[in-house]
């Protein structure tokens, strides 16, 4: 099998990638559209169904450096399969527990703990994916073309976040657990294209990394990059764990209607992340930094509008400012921070930006769930004033 010169990755390699991103995207779309009306189907309360994303999270948060440097030493590849097959395995007990819950095998305190076990299995292994692609792309890519390169991997993202509600919507019609299982087969059809297709890292450029660099949050090279991550994925995450409650009580909709709105809501914010990421990413060159004020400016005015809406049309474009937001923002950090550090640290830099959106997941759902339970606005003001704490923040610190 060939394999590639470092600065340079091919079509083939990208497209790979891109592959094995999107199946864990679509999933995670999937299961953000449905997990709120699911939950209520089985009597679970808001803060205990925000809890499992926020708990289960910690867990990725904390595994993904650990995979990041575990592939500095045995490659990259093994590492993307492991977590694309760990996703496929914990995604189809997840959704089995569900199923106990709906027919009655399960309820109370039992259920919600087998969901919330289940869960945190599937992230300590389905974390191996992102670092390691990550790190692979940034083995194959020159420091010019680093950002372009982060930017078309965070399309994997958008795509599946594009795909994913329409998906649920189409297969929620079968029931609320038909998107779950779903997802679960198309990790594992991603893991055999990675399988298949996808070049190993010569050995010739893991000798130098039999000892992995073990990088901390606090490294002054790439702090700033890392909280700014942590900060706008707190307040991303607020809103789109609340955003079903939101839709259901606002519009009074069913718990069917539910996952098809909110999958409609994620699907316009993803748009425009992909359209973001593919012109003005691709086309406009700009320091990462620069990128990222401006991402942050974004997520500001889309959390605020989304803090007001009473009709479907204001939401969405309160969404379209989140997607644009998160397109600027992310590829840019995975950018700099990659371009901040050492070849040797790409691996353990990959894996410390990986857990930043997992971070903010512990965080943003639990004080958005428990706001929104005392009063249904406070949960997005609450993003909107993360995301402007975050702005100030990186203003005055940013040099």
């Amino acid at each position: 099998m060939s394999t590639a010169s470092p600065g340079h990755l091919t079509r083939r390699q990208l497209t790979v990638l891109i592959l094995a991103l999107m199946g864990t995207g679509i999933g995670q779309s999937l299961v953000f559209a449905i997990l709120a009306p699911l939950g209520r189907e089985v009597n679970l309360r808001e803060l205990q169904i925000t809890s499992i994303i926020a708990v289960s999270a910690l867990i990725f948060g904390v595994a993904a450096p650990y995979w990041g440097r575990f592939s500095d030493r045995v490659g990259r590849k093994p590492i993307i399969i492991t977590g694309l097959v760990g996703y496929t395995v914990g995604t189809v007990l997840f959704a089995s527990v569900f199923y106990g819950g709906l027919t009655g095998l399960l309820s109370g305190a039992a259920l919600y703990g087998m969901l919330l076990i289940t869960r945190c299995c599937q992230s300590v292994v389905m974390s191996a994916t992102n670092p390691a692609s990550m790190a692979y792309a940034a083995d194959h890519t020159t420091p010019d073309q680093r950002t372009k390169t982060m930017a078309k991997l965070g399309t994997a993202s958008s795509m599946g976040t594009i795909l994913g509600p329409a998906v649920s919507g189409a297969l929620a019609t079968f029931g609320l657990l038909a998107p779950l299982y779903f997802a679960g087969g198309l990790a594992a059809v991603a893991a055999v294209v990675v399988w298949r297709n996808l070049p190993p890292t010569p050995p010739a450029q893991l000798t130098h990394r039999k000892t992995p660099v073990k990088l901390r949050y606090t490294d002054r090279r790439i702090a700033l990059l890392l909280a700014t991550a942590v900060g706008l994925f707190i307040g991303f995450s607020g809103i789109q764990q609340t955003l079903g409650f939101q839709l259901q009580d606002k519009l009074n909709l069913s718990g069917i209607e539910t996952a098809q709105m909110t999958g409609a809501a994620l699907m316009v914010s993803a748009i425009f992340t992909f359209v973001t990421q593919v012109t003005v990413m691709q086309r406009i060159n700009l320091k990462p930094t620069q990128f990222i004020r401006i991402g942050l400016c974004s997520l500001l005015i889309g959390a605020v509008i989304v803090s007001g809406f009473e009709v479907f049309s204001v939401l969405a474009v309160g969404m379209a400012f989140l997607g644009t937001g998160l397109a600027l923002c992310m590829p840019s950090i995975s950018s700099g921070a990659s371009l901040a550090v050492t070849p040797e640290e790409q691996g353990g830099a990959a894996g410390l930006v990986s857990s930043c959106p997992a971070i903010g997941f512990v965080i943003g759902p639990i004080c958005a769930g428990g706001l929104y339970q005392i009063h249904s606005p406070l949960a997005p003001l609450f993003s909107a004033g993360v995301f402007l704490a975050v702005l100030i923040l990186f203003l005055i610190n940013d040099r």
